[in-house]
């Protein structure tokens, strides 16, 4: 299993986002993402515990969905739903 830093590192997408399958927020996300026309990586914290431990770690951001702009040289935390959209 890669981590949230092996994850960023790879990313070929705008931006990557932690979700979990039943999340409204996150389905708002990615709508606002596609309406935009900006690329995005989704990954599922609800099968893997230990990434989600370490977004939570990493960030302090408990909820879902956490996401990450990667289009620069340095993978920046957005934040969620609401920060996105204020973000953009």
């Amino acid at each position: 299993m890669s981590g949230v830093n092996d994850i960023l590192a790879s990313a070929e997408s705008d931006f990557v986002m932690f979700t979990t399958q039943v999340c409204p927020y996150c389905n708002r996300a990615k709508n606002f993402l596609n309406a935009k026309e900006l690329s995005f990586e989704e990954h599922d914290l609800s099968e893997t515990p230990d990434l989600r431990i370490e977004v939570v770690t990493m960030t302090g951001h408990r909820t879902v969905p956490a996401i990450w702009d990667v289009r620069g040289d340095e993978p920046a935390f957005v934040g969620g739903s609401d920060d996105l959209m204020e973000y953009l």
